[in-house]
């Protein structure tokens, strides 16, 4: 199923790029969440008949994987015209608390509409979640945002490919933004192996460890949403990167180790604080970047790097399944060790991202208003 979801994201992510670019977000997310919502209504009423199939589910998860290709990068692209630049920071550590907020909040909100109704009820609120979405982006007034000309959407993807290879930092940003999904997060698919083989607690236990996970994130998102700057935010980076992949690491092999409990809710806490520190610096560091005309086409290629994270837990899997490994908790430590490494070796060798407040600063000079009310826009040199 996360394959089915994520092949099409990744996939059709880099034309959702170019479509958040080329057409109006505001729409384009109405359209989305739309679609989203008839989705789910679908598998609620197939749920509720008792029809329900393995394949059916496939395949709604595969619809909803292209749709959302095309809901992120105009999300992504979306918000930052709603605030001042200087507030990026905190805007996208707000919009990252969605995810841990949900994860703690969802799963408890799903279990009593199950326990009360039943499991088709849970789905039909899930798609009027989706619905109010769309209602308040009807209501959103936004600034006049310049389009990109009406060039064949293949070329608007080479130019913003081109854009990226001619300022290496938003493709080094992004590398590091891969290694953390692909090797750092396998440990969320195969939590369940975790849960159940490693540490014995069952799905009640593991339900409670992601939820716990989910604090730290939303507690470190709280720190930097209260915060528009930060300084040396390259070697936070670095740093968050490093301690993300130890911290992964950590959690695994103490939990093959003493299979204590107790001590895996503290680690995960930690690796969530880590994990979210870094992804949120890397995402405000590019949103603060890059031009408006490309912000859809590089937010679309940065959200490739989230939907890779299934063929991570592939990988994974394939890895525990060789016999001098010694098992998922090994193999997870593998790829936790190799995101740390990837941050301490190239990210502390890049010396463009070490003196990353540098380009922040000129990119926020470039982009302020001129005594006209007009901001001046210029290139980023990537260095």
């Amino acid at each position: 199923m996360g394959l089915a979801n994520g092949i099409p994201a990744i996939i059709l992510n880099l034309f959702g790029g170019v479509a958040a670019d080329r057409l109006d977000q505001r729409r384009l997310i109405m359209v989305s969440q739309t679609i989203t919502a008839c989705l789910i209504i679908l598998l609620a009423t197939l749920t509720l008949k008792g029809v329900v199939e393995v394949w059916m589910i496939l395949t709604i998860a595969l619809l909803a994987g292209g749709v959302e290709a095309f809901d992120q990068p105009a999300r992504r692209a979306l918000y930052p015209h709603l605030i001042d630049r200087s507030a990026l920071m905190s805007a996208v550590a707000l919009n990252s608390s969605i995810w841990p907020g949900t994860r703690i909040m969802a799963p408890a909100a799903a279990g009593l509409i199950i326990a009360y109704a039943n499991t088709a009820v849970a789905f039909y609120v899930a798609a009027v979640g989706f619905l109010v979405m769309v209602a308040v982006a009807y209501g959103l007034k936004l600034p006049k945002v310049t389009r990109t000309s009406r060039t064949s959407p293949y070329r608007d993807i080479v130019e913003g490919l081109d854009f990226m290879r001619k300022n290496p930092i938003f493709g080094f940003l992004m590398a590091m933004t891969f290694f953390s999904s692909f090797f750092g997060n396998s440990y969320i698919m195969m939590m369940p192996i975790i849960a159940v083989d490693v540490l014995g607690i069952g799905a009640n236990g593991q339900g409670l460890l992601m939820g716990v996970g989910a604090v730290g994130s939303l507690v470190v998102t709280v720190f930097f949403a209260s915060r528009t700057k930060l300084p040396n935010k390259g070697m936070l980076i670095i740093v968050t990167g490093a301690m993300s992949g130890l911290s992964v690491a950590a959690f695994a092999l103490t939990a093959q180790w003493f299979q204590s409990f107790p001590l895996a809710m503290v680690l995960i806490v930690v690796v969530g604080v880590f994990n979210t520190g870094f992804t949120t610096l890397i995402q405000s560091s590019l949103q603060m970047l890059v031009p408006d005309e490309m912000r859809g086409r590089v937010m679309g290629f940065y959200g490739m790097t989230y939907n890779i994270r299934p063929l991570g837990g592939m990988l994974t899997g394939a890895l525990a399944s060789i016999s001098f490994i010694g098992g998922v908790p090994v193999a997870i430590a593998i790829g936790g060790i190799a995101v740390a490494a990837f941050a301490l070796g190239p990210g502390m060798a890049n010396r463009t991202l070490r003196n990353l407040d540098a380009l922040l600063s000129q990119r926020l000079e470039e982009t302020s208003p001129t005594p006209q009310g007009q901001p001046v826009a210029r290139p980023v040199d990537g260095g």
